[in-house]
C-alpha cells in the first residue's frame, strides 16, 4: 500500500489517480474529507501531528511526502513525519522538495526544507527527492481575473522560467515510488522551455479561443496582492525568483525525460487541459 499526502493538491490528486490506475492500493491523506478514485482509501489527518498518522501508515510500503505550508511554521517538526513512517514499517519515502534548496539555499524556507531532505537521507529508509521549479498551475492565480475581465495581471511580463506541469511531477513521483532504480535519486524537475507571463497569457488565450489582455504590475503592486495569502518574506522570495532568476533557475533540466522517457509537457498542454478554470 502507498500513502499519498497532500492528496487533494495539484500533484497529489493526479498521483493518487495514477497509482490507483496502475493497480496499487492507495491511501490518500488530506486534512479534510474529499472525493477519491474508486478503490482508494481516504483518511483525514494533519501532518503537523505525526502521532495521529498511525491509521494512514499502517501496512504502507511507501509514502509520498508533500510539505504543506503548516509544516514550515515556527515550531513545526516535519522530520517527525519521516520518523513516524519509519516506525510504522514504511520502506520508501519520496519527498516533494523545491528547486530553491539548491539555487537559493540561504532562504529560511529553503533551510527548513533542506533539513527535511537531510533527515530523510539519514532515516535508513529508501528515498528519492523531487525538486521542481515553478508550477504551471500557478497560472490559476489569474483564473478569476481572466473569467471576469479577460485580463492577466502579473509582474515581470517578459521574464521566462521553465515552469513544470504538476501532472509531470506526479508521474515522476509514481516512478520513484514503484521503481527501485530511482532510490537515492535527486531530480530537478522543469518544463521543456522557458515561458514568460506574457507568453503564458497568449497560451491561455489560444486555449480559450478568445483574447486575453496582459497587464504588467510593478513589483510593489504584485507584492501587495501576494501578501493577502502569503507571508511577506515568502512573497519577496517568490518575486526575487520570478523577477531575477539565476542561470540555474532558467535551465531546462533533463530529469523528467530521464525518468519518464519522454519530454515534459509544455505550458500550452496544461492550459488546454485546465481551460475550464478560466471560462
Amino acid at each position: 500500500m502507498i500513502v499519498v499526502t497532500g492528496a487533494t493538491g495539484n500533484v497529489g490528486r493526479p498521483l493518487t489517480r495514477a497509482l490507483a490506475e496502475a493497480g496499487e492500493q492507495v491511501t490518500a491523506v488530506s486534512r479534510h474529507a474529499t472525493a477519491v478514485p474508486e478503490g482508494v482509501r481516504h483518511i483525514a489527518a494533519d501532518l503537523t501531528e505525526p502521532a495521529g498518522l498511525g491509521a494512514a501508515l499502517d501496512g504502507a510500503k511507501a509514502m509520498f511526502l508533500l510539505l504543506s505550508g503548516d509544516l514550515h511554521a515556527p515550531g513545526a517538526r516535519p522530520a517527525d513525519v519521516i520518523g513516524a513512517a519509519a516506525a510504522s514499517g514504511v520502506r520508501r519515502v519520496v519527498l516533494l522538495s523545491s528547486q530553491g534548496v539548491a539555487t537559493r539555499p540561504s532562504g529560511t524556507t529553503r533551510i527548513a526544507v533542506r533539513a527535511v531532505e537531510d533527515a530523510l537521507r539519514d532515516s535508513g529508509l529508501e528515498w528519492a527527492v523531487l525538486r521542481p521549479g515553478g508550477f504551471a498551475s500557478n497560472a490559476l492565480w489569474w483564473a478569476e481575473s481572466v473569467r471576469t475581465r479577460g485580463v492577466v495581471a502579473a509582474p515581470f511580463g517578459d521574464v521566462g522560467l521553465p515552469v513544470i506541469d504538476p501532472a509531470d511531477i506526479a508521474e515522476v513521483a509514481k516512478a520513484c515510488l514503484l521503481e527501485d532504480r530511482h532510490t537515492g535519486g535527486v531530480y530537478e524537475l522543469t518544463g521543456p522551455e522557458t515561458i514568460s507571463p506574457r507568453q503564458q497569457t497568449a497560451a491561455l488565450a489560444a486555449a480559450l479561443g478568445t483574447p486575453v489582455r496582459f497587464d504588467e504590475l510593478t513589483r510593489e503592486e504584485a507584492k501587495a496582492a501576494m501578501v493577502q495569502t502569503l507571508p511577506p518574506e515568502l512573497a519577496d522570495d517568490t518575486l526575487d525568483i520570478i523577477g531575477a532568476p539565476s542561470p540555474a533557475e532558467v535551465r531546462v533540466s533533463p530529469d523528467v525525460e530521464r525518468v519518464l522517457d519522454r519530454a515534459p509537457r509544455p505550458f500550452a498542454d496544461w492550459a488546454a487541459r485546465n481551460v475550464a478554470a478560466f471560462r
